[in-house]
């Protein structure tokens, strides 16, 4: 079909599904949200699979020319959201960020927005892959339509994914219990600051690199 490239749909997917990865974002997703009602937690899997695949589009028509204009490099973007990330970890590692609060839809819509929807799922890499993906499409001619149909499919299908790796999640909290989900917050803090660690690694890199 002219309108849908399997193959560019096919490296889309792989590639998106292994940087936001769907299966890791359970531990984490557990961890955030350990201390909410199944309702909460189904909302903030909602809210952030919606916040993370609006800020995915807005980026992939509009990210070049942004980060132009503010003058903003792809690996001070990269960096960034690894210092964002990195405290969060520390957080999970110290126990704060199950402590839960008063106000359980506020803290449900919180958590959904950050750090779930940016910068865990529509992180930099996330960013960045669809916007090279993008910027192929410039040079397709005639097959432009369905370069971008392609992409977009992708991007609704690994979000698809992502979002069914978190609604079932209370699936495993009912296993694991509030010990278990303790220790995998635990888990998911050093995780998750391995994670960022290396995204600031990539970006300190890569700037250096640029200079």
């Amino acid at each position: 079909m002219s309108w849908f490239d399997v193959a560019l749909f096919t490296e889309v997917f792989v590639t998106l599904f292994v940087i936001m990865d769907p299966p890791g974002t359970v531990p984490v997703f557990l961890a955030l949200t350990s201390r909410m009602t199944a309702h909460d937690r189904k909302r903030a899997a909602r809210t952030a699979i919606f916040v993370a695949f609006g800020v995915i589009v807005v980026f992939a028509v509009f990210g070049q020319l942004l980060l132009e204009h503010m003058g903003i490099s792809l690996a001070a973007l990269q960096a960034s959201g690894g210092l964002l990330l990195l405290l969060v970890a520390l957080e999970l590692l110290m126990g704060k960020m199950d402590a839960g609060g008063t106000d359980a839809g506020g803290a449900a819509k919180n958590v959904a927005l950050v750090p779930l929807a940016t910068p865990l799922l529509a992180g930099p890499g996330t960013i960045v892959a669809t916007m090279v993906f993008v910027q192929q499409g410039v040079s397709a001619g005639e097959s432009a339509v369905g370069h971008y149909a392609s992409i977009g499919i992708g991007i609704v299908a690994v979000c698809v994914c992502t979002w069914a790796a978190m609604r079932f999640a209370g699936l495993v909290h009912r296993v694991l219990k509030d010990s278990g989900v303790t220790l995998v917050t635990r888990i998911a803090g050093v995780l998750l600051a391995a994670i960022a660690t290396q995204m600031i690694a990539n970006g300190v890199i890569e700037f250096v690199r640029t200079v």
